[in-house]
């Protein structure tokens, strides 16, 4: 904290009186010092922010504002998809009319994040996944499971039929999942009518944002996505995510949102169409297997939308090869290699790794160290240009 650093700095620096006006220093005859040392005008200084911010923190009506320029600098941590070009980290509906195999879906997808293994074509991160079955029993919820995936059940993907109501009691029964699985990454909640506290006669826009706020803020605190359960309308709408039940706000504070469709209740045939943040708008088009009840892709639409070359990346992708899947350096010794300034380099990469991890397999970690930034590029797999 601010004021550990604030310690540590009156410890080791001598006692140099800072700007007038933050942290004062005061003499015998209380006038105000205001001269400083030439030698150490750079310390005093770093003093002197750290009490402008200490300060401001301590103030209830301090705007909690970065610069542009510190903005530009900020390191976010590089978080792999849990299914690519499917879902991301963040708070996702899935909605459809009843009956449509719902349930079923999201119980594969679950038990395909659970092992680890491909779904509907995409790459999957494992991790363990809680699964809030509230419309089941155990033993159909066993019936479900065997029939889909056999008698020999793998994978960290742990079910309730029971839990309490947002806001009495089931952030804390989340959180006490979430602690006893440290590779926790998903939650499904089937459904969320289940969940949500019966309030007036009608949702508004603003209860159902909040509600969702709600979720997105536990999800962003621990590290998990989660996956709502949904109705939609009976009536038709132009836009199938216009047909999820409930006010905009739904969608509105959402990350993504599936809607699943069939154009009969009887056929063996869905639609599963996606929208998300930063992810691409696609729609895929779903074959029952009516032995193990699963659903297979058999076909995909995405939008047409390509990022475009990015000359950085693609020199980086050279460097990190196959052959040679990690390279490690300074920044400045990256930057002679890609023709740029280090700053840049690192403002750039700080920017772009996402985008370096999902179009070419390679993560991005960089550490501070007293010499200047340390670099390394870890060429996880190999991806199709």
């Amino acid at each position: 904290g601010w004021t550990e650093m604030l310690e540590e700095k009156r410890m080791t620096t001598p006692q140099t009186p800072v700007a007038a006006g933050v942290g004062q220093s005061i003499n015998k005859d209380n006038s105000i010092v205001t001269e400083k040392k030439p030698e150490h005008n750079g310390e005093a200084d770093k003093i002197s922010e750290l009490l402008r911010k200490l300060t401001q923190r301590q103030n209830p009506n301090t705007l909690p504002v970065v610069s542009l320029g510190e903005l530009m600098d900020m390191e976010f941590p590089m978080v792999e998809p849990i299914i690519e070009n499917m879902l991301y980290q963040g708070t996702y509906l899935l909605a459809g009319a009843p009956k449509i195999g719902k349930s079923f879906l999201v119980g594969q997808l679950a038990y395909h994040i659970s092992t680890g293994t491909p779904f509907l074509g995409n790459r999957v991160r494992q991790g363990a996944v809680l699964y809030l079955a509230l419309e089941d029993t155990h033993q159909r919820l066993q019936e479900r499971f065997a029939r889909m995936f056999g008698e020999e059940i793998e994978g960290e993907l742990f079910l309730s039929v029971s839990a309490k109501q947002l806001g009495k009691g089931l952030q804390e029964q989340m959180k006490e999942f979430v602690n006893q699985h440290k590779n926790a990454s998903l939650i499904v909640i089937d459904t969320l009518q289940k969940v949500r506290e019966v309030g007036g006669d009608a949702y508004s826009y603003a209860s159902d944002y909040e509600l969702m706020n709600q979720f997105k803020t536990f999800g962003e605190q621990h590290g998990v996505s989660i996956l709502m359960v949904h109705h939609t309308r009976k009536q038709q709408a132009g836009d199938s995510f216009d047909m999820i039940s409930g006010t905009t706000g739904l969608l509105g504070c959402a990350d993504g949102a599936f809607v699943m469709k069939k154009e009969k209740r009887t056929d063996n045939r869905a639609t599963l169409e996606l929208v998300g943040r930063d992810q691409p708008d696609q729609k895929l088009y779903l074959l029952r297997n009516e032995e193990n009840l699963q659903w297979e892709l058999e076909g995909v639409e995405r939008e047409l939308w390509k990022r475009p070359p990015d000359a950085l990346l693609e020199q980086v992708a050279q460097l990190v090869t196959e052959e040679q899947p990690e390279w490690r350096g300074s920044a400045s010794e990256l930057a002679e290699l890609v023709g740029d300034h280090a700053n840049g380099v690192v403002k750039k990469l700080n920017r772009r790794a996402r985008w370096l991890y999902e179009d070419y397999g390679i993560v991005y970690q960089r550490n501070r160290g007293r010499t200047g930034s340390q670099i390394t590029l870890t060429r996880e797999r190999n991806r199709e240009a």
